[in-house]
């Protein structure tokens, strides 16, 4: 794991270093008297950041094992990663530390061991009998390179197949090389004048371990006796080998090709092989040679009692099965099934009941590793059904481009969710228990639930029960359904706002509590969803169409009318926002041609059918305005005790009244200053450069950051579509991107700065204004030039007057302004304690007959009653910029502390959470820092580097939750979860599960009858004798370079709670602190000093047991 160099910081930084910041001595002793008020209890101590756990597919695998003892699955990476997977809840991940791909992986089989095998020509021996799995031990090859390896069962010594043709020996308990070599030129002698090519197979005739079977690429094999040194027999062919595979009697072996034939040899005939089969070509009437097929990259042989043998393989297929998915082949006996995968097919295992090589096999399920995926095929069952898959490995089933993360919901949250997706499951799974089974479960110490919610670019919302470090997926919303699907790129003028992926999910605003769901998405699109549990057809979805302008000359405007902030009672709204719920093609453009009022995508206009869970309760679309398509969004919230929904960009910002169905607000971004506009904005036509198309995923993005705010990522394409600061991209030419598409003579070169977006949204009860009494319900605005504008609300009351009397909103004037774009606020009460967003309880929607006479219930918000406390002293607002953190006080708007998070960098998310029955400020930084801050006084408590911002996913992805968690997409396939909380770092040993248990081998199968056959050769071979270093010398120093592992202590104590056990007893009772431990149990480990001590000490014990089992150490 890695170490983090924690900066923590001395508790002596109170609030006078950021009083120091107010602007005035009033300020400083307002704030002297506010920090004896207010007891914070957050201390450095209770921060401290580690890694948790990792979910979803392993990204770009390459290797592929399994324990069929233990039940473990061991997954292999490109980029050095390492997965292990046993029951359903427990996986681990490792990492070599080199990053090298991962060619090969041998599970020392239950032994708690496994060797992995490195692109970097190293092999590795990881210990798996401690929870986070180390290495033990590394062997650098420095003159070959290694292409294969095997490990036989029950063996300690590894054989390595190299480039050049060569086998080396490895002991794997001393990871030391045996002098031992099979030399290339000696295996195959006179049988070819060329050099074979590299190693490409190895294995130990099942029924003889004296024989050693070695392919060549070049399509050479031969049988090895170790014993004589020499070859038995040669076996040649003219097509490449891929792979190589023994019947479990010894008698015969299977080679795949690169022509797609497989050959069957038998073993004592070399000159030809007994059989010759094409499982894909065709056969050719006048009995030629089948016309060759694709390599067939992998092939295995497995026997039954009960009936004929199983042929499985991948590859093979004809040349003329152009776009044919790749395929797994499946042969028994006459039959021939082939199953198309979705994805390449990296690798494959069958999985069979016993772990000897030399009794039937009795396949039962054959494990194959996709590119993208992991299927398990059930072999006992007819038509070779799939596994249901229990891990969490769809998450890039669409790619995912945006996620939130929500600690501590509900206790009903999580089975509701769950009921209604049980309903999406598919059907025809395998009716077994999934075989990968095994290790434990570790102990569960979190009370609270966690849910993940994840958008996609297909438009699919997926909600993941993130609870006690497990994820498991509970739900699926498709938002793109209630749109027209286009069938063909003639069809679809209107989406062209981005090339592909128009559904996409751009931001997510949920209320755990209510239930509300609101999504923003890439064509200027918001839908507002109502979760349910009965199915429901809507005849007519309800919609509307906001044309938001970016506007600052009225003479300019289209429609040369204001938009009024405070819509008149009876409509709820002005024409000009809401254009008629149809597509006519009347609207579709203007007088001068230009595509004018018309959305991006079209809703569908017949009856939608709505199952159990969420359901739409509006759609909101922005228009295409004179020939320019909508701004994309880029902030969004929702309160479902208002009925309200706010979203903006960086032309301004829209209101909706969603229980009304009616605009309330749809102002551009000056708009809202009115006459307090602190920036001189140049006039300029409402027609606007394109904006750049493409979609979430691409680290350039195209946007054009503006020069002089080059730091910041939210100012040209906001919030959550991020354009890397200027010195992380490469060269962009501002002026490919300039106004060039624009008509219009007016147009100037506007300054870049007045494009101010809406980066933040936050709906609460407090004070609007400074002779403010009492608190009211209000939207605060944040955007990307550091203004804070409040925009008051003046709500109906309750139950059937919601309904008819409108919400008027109004500007109120106040303005607050920080540093760099605002990207979080939230409110504290007198206490110190963080005041949340008013909502109501959820209730059924469709059940509730006595909604209409019901008041709607809505949470009270957290405010002193104390008459002694002064009422401009009642609440704190925190804003958080890219920059810096300011706490205000209210109502009378002075700032009492302020925090420059950062100089040189940009903060990519801020977070108000709770952590220890307390609050803080948690901010991850472009640099690469995570650090918190105590509230209100802004002292600062951690500060890690952590991770560089090496692309555009980590700062779509990253959040922080209540409790000290956090999460971020660490490759597109997989999530990252860690934590900020010292208890929940002292905690996670005990909540991680255990890869291995004790599992008794199975017992040998009965040879009796075929030593006679082979002449006793079926007894198993005294390795020791023949590559022990007194019987083969020692091996050449410069071959390669044996390195320590970094096992450590928790390494020692792992391997000593396991076969070495025994040994370590007497060891211990010598330990020089002179404790006598008694009898040792299987967890007696736990009680060594020191790795150094253990080390030493297990060396010279091995000397004198070197016939145990040492290599764990």
């Amino acid at each position: 794991m890695r170490k983090f160099n924690i900066r923590k910081v001395l508790d002596g930084l109170t609030a006078v270093s950021a009083v120091a910041s107010a602007s005035s001595a009033a300020q400083q002793q307002q704030a002297g008297n506010r920090e004896t008020e207010i007891q914070e209890t957050l201390q450095s101590e209770h921060f401290q950041l580690c890694k948790t756990v990792r979910h979803g597919f392993p990204y770009q695998p390459s290797a592929l094992a399994f324990d069929p003892v233990q039940k473990i699955l061991a997954i292999g990476t490109q980029t050095g990663a390492l997965r292990l997977f046993g029951r359903p809840g427990v996986e681990c991940y490792c990492q070599h530390d080199s990053g090298a791909a991962v060619i090969q992986l041998q599970f020392l089989i239950n032994e708690g061991a496994l060797v992995s095998a490195l692109a970097d020509d190293t092999l590795h021996l990881w210990n798996l009998r401690q929870k986070r799995p180390a290495i033990l031990h590394s062997l650098k090859f420095n003159r070959e390179r290694i292409t294969f390896c095997h490990l036989p069962f029950q063996s300690k010594w590894l054989y390595v197949g190299t480039e050049r043709g060569n086998i080396h020996i490895v002991n794997v308990e001393s990871f030391t090389l045996s002098g031992y070599v099979i030399m290339w030129n000696k295996a195959i002698e006179l049988s070819s004048k060329s050099h074979p090519g590299p190693v490409v197979h190895i294995s130990d005739n099942p029924m003889d371990e004296g024989k050693l079977l070695i392919g060549f690429e070049s399509g050479t094999v031969v049988l090895w006796d170790l014993k004589s040194k020499k070859a038995d027999y040669r076996y040649t062919h003219d097509e490449a080998i891929h792979s190589v595979a023994w019947h479990h009697e010894g008698k015969q072996f299977i080679c795949s090709h690169s022509d797609g034939t497989l050959t069957i040899w038998n073993v004592k005939s070399p000159t030809k092989p007994f059989q010759t089969i094409t499982p894909h070509g065709k056969q050719l009437k006048d009995g030629k040679k089948p016309e060759p097929c694709k390599p067939i990259l992998k092939v295995e042989y497995k026997t039954t009692r009960a009936g004929e043998p199983f042929i499985i393989l991948s590859g093979g297929l004809s040349y003329d099965t152009v776009g044919r998915r790749p395929c797994l082949t499946v042969m028994h006996g006459k039959s021939t099934a082939v199953l198309e995968m979705d994805y390449s097919i990296v690798d494959f295992l069958t999985l069979c009941e016993t772990p000897y090589p030399n009794d039937f096999q009795e396949p039962y399920a054959v494990v194959v590793l996709l590119e993208k995926d992991l299927v398990l095929i059930d072999l006992a069952q007819n038509g070779y059904p799939i596994f249901e898959n229990p891990y969490p490995l769809t998450i890039h089933e669409s790619p995912v481009t945006c996620c939130e993360y929500f600690a501590d919901c509900p206790v009903d949250l999580i089975p509701a969710l769950y009921s209604v997706g049980a309903r999406q499951k598919r059907q025809g799974y395998s009716k077994k228990e999934w075989p990968i089974s095994g290790g434990n479960w570790g102990v569960i110490t979190q009370s609270y639930s966690e849910i993940i919610i994840t958008g996609h670019a297909d438009g699919s919302i997926k909600f993941w029960d993130a609870s006690a470090i497990t994820l498991q997926v509970l739900y699926k919303l498709k938002t793109a359904k209630v749109f027209e699907k286009s069938r063909n790129k003639d069809e679809r003028p209107n989406t062209d706002i981005v090339d592909e992926d128009p559904y996409a999910i751009q931001i997510i605003s949920w209320c755990a509590e209510s239930r509300m769901l609101c999504i923003a998405g890439v064509s200027a699109h918001v839908i507002i969803y109502r979760f349910s549990k009965q199915e429901v057809t809507t005849e007519v979805i309800p919609m509307l169409e906001v044309r938001l302008l970016y506007e600052i000359n009225d003479v300019e405007t289209p429609d040369g009318e204001q938009v009024p902030p405070v819509p008149t009672p009876g409509t709820g709204s002005n024409p000009q926002s809401i254009v008629p719920q149809s597509h006519p093609s009347t609207s579709s453009s203007s007088s001068d041609g230009l595509r004018d009022n018309v959305p991006c995508l079209k809703v569908k206009n017949s009856p939608l059918k709505q199952s159990p869970g969420y359901q739409i309760e509006l759609v909101i679309q922005l228009v295409w305005v004179s020939g320019e398509p909508p701004q994309q969004i880029t902030s969004l919230a929702i309160n479902s005790a208002y009925g309200l929904v706010v979203f903006g960009n960086c032309n301004g910002i829209a209101m909706v009244d969603y229980l009304q169905k009616t605009v309330l607000l749809n102002l551009g971004t000056i708009e809202l200053y009115g006459s307090n506009d602190p920036y001189r904005r140049e006039p300029r036509s409402p027609r606007k450069a394109r904006q750049p198309s493409g979609g979430l995923c691409d680290i350039n993005e195209g946007t054009v950051v503006p020069e002089d705010r080059c730091k910041s990522p939210t100012s040209a394409k906001m919030s959550r579509k991020l354009s890397l600061p200027t010195e992380l991209k490469p060269d962009l030419d501002v002026k490919d991107n300039s106004f060039s598409r624009s008509r219009s003579s007016s147009v100037t070169s506007i300054d870049k700065e007045s494009r101010e977006a809406i980066s933040a949204l936050h709906f609460c009860e407090t004070f609007t204004r400074k002779a403010d009494t009492s608190p009211s319900p209000c939207l605060w605005v944040g955007t990307t030039l550091g203004t804070v504008l409040v925009i008051v609300l003046n709500l109906p009351p309750g139950g059937e007057q919601r309904l008819l009397q409108p919400v008027i909103v109004s500007p109120s004037g106040t303005i607050l302004r920080l540093k760099g774009a605002i990207l979080r606020m939230a409110f504290l009460d007198t206490t110190g304690s963080l005041v949340p967003p008013a909502h109501e309880p959820w209730r059924e929607h469709y059940e509730d007959k006595d909604e209409k006479e019901k008041a709607k219930k809505r949470r009270p918000v957290s405010v002193s009653p104390s008459p002694s406390q002064e009422i401009s002293e009642n609440q704190y607002a925190v804003i958080c910029s890219e920059k810096q953190a300011k706490v205000i006080s209210l109502p009378s708007q002075n700032c009492i502390y302020k925090q420059n998070i950062t100089e040189t960098s940009f903060v990519l998310r801020g977070d108000i959470v709770s952590l220890s029955n307390s609050i803080c400020l948690a901010c991850f930084c472009a640099n690469g820092h995570i650090m918190t801050f105590s509230l209100p006084s802004l002292r600062p408590l951690l500060d890690v580097y952590y991770l560089p911002l090496t692309n555009m996913r980590i700062a779509r992805t990253f959040c922080f939750t209540d409790n000290g968690q956090a999460l971020y997409l660490v490759s597109p396939t997989e999530i990252q979860r860690l934590t900020y909380s010292q208890e929940t770092c002292e905690n996670l040993q005990e909540m991680l599960g255990e890869l291995f248990t004790l599992v008794e081998t199975p017992e040998a199968p009965n040879r009796g009858f075929f030593k006679g056959l082979f002449g006793g050769g079926a007894q198993s071979l005294d390795r020791e004798e023949l590559f022990g270093e007194s019987a083969s010398g020692k091996a050449s120093r410069s071959l390669a370079q044996h390195i320590p592992g970094p096992g450590g202590i928790e390494g020692v104590k792992g391997a000593a709670s396991g076969v070495v056990g025994e040994l370590a007893r007497a060891r211990l009772a010598l330990d020089e602190r002179g404790q006598k431990l008694g009898e040792l149990e299987e967890k007696t480990a736990a009680m060594l000093y020191s790795a150094d001590s253990f080390s030493k000490h297990a060396h010279e014990m091995m000397l004198k047991y070197k016939d145990k089992k040492w290599y764990q150490f």
